[in-house]
């Protein structure tokens, strides 16, 4: 059994169904006075870099002190717009009650997301997937540029070594930063790639979703 399990948020426990695009682009023009008019490819990315790479294709200069404004920003959005959120997204099927068994189980579980970490608490909360996850030790868009750094940022803040600890993410990126941080990782296919790209790119296990929790378990190694 893992000492620690550590989510990815976004396709792997919810979906927003368009409203995070629209709180996005939201707070870019908020912070920069250009409207959006195209933006960086988001899979497996971090905040912080989806927004230098959408400042570049606007030509704007990026600085930590624009990516401060931009996550206070959209932090605020998903607080004002919460109700909003969960009316239109959803917790995906399974999510809440592998969630629960795990606890059940007495194992500790925290997320490492690309999300700021307001925006990641306030999707959590609507959810009602929050109550089940040790936040603080967990990873944000705050904490670095890729999955690996984040993934080793969770680690030290929980103190727990990688050989005991499992992460499940939706994207190649996801595997490929928890290969790199040392962890056992857990392909979910409920995001935009199949399970065999999951799986060619070195997941340990790969599932179609959450809905089977005691397959989720299985694979967790819990």
């Amino acid at each position: 059994m893992p000492d620690l399990v550590l989510w990815d948020i976004d396709h792997t426990l919810m979906a927003t169904r368009g409203l995070g695009g629209q709180l996005w682009a939201a707070a870019f023009e908020q912070v920069t006075g250009v409207a959006l008019r195209k933006q960086a490819d988001v899979t497996g990315s971090t905040e912080r870099v989806i927004l230098r790479e959408t400042a570049r294709l606007h030509d704007l200069p990026y600085s930590d002190e624009l990516f401060t404004r931009f996550a206070d920003a959209l932090g605020t959005l998903h607080v004002r717009r919460a109700a909003e959120l969960r009316e239109r997204g959803h917790a995906l099927p399974g999510a809440a009650a592998v969630l629960a068994a795990l606890a059940d189980h007495g194992v500790r579980q925290s997320v490492v997301t690309g999300n700021v970490r307001q925006a990641a608490e306030v999707k959590l909360a609507v959810f009602g997937l929050d109550s089940y996850l040790e936040l603080g030790d967990g990873a944000y868009g705050e904490d670095g540029d890729e999955r690996p750094e984040l993934l080793r940022v969770a680690l030290a803040r929980a103190d727990v070594p990688a050989a005991a600890a499992v992460f499940l993410g939706d994207t190649p990126a996801d595997i490929a930063g928890g290969l790199a941080a040392g962890v056992r990782v857990v392909g979910v296919a409920t995001g935009r790639t199949p399970a065999a790209e999951l799986r060619d790119a070195g997941a340990h296990a790969v599932l179609d979703g959450l809905a089977d929790t005691g397959r989720v378990l299985a694979a967790i190694g819990a």
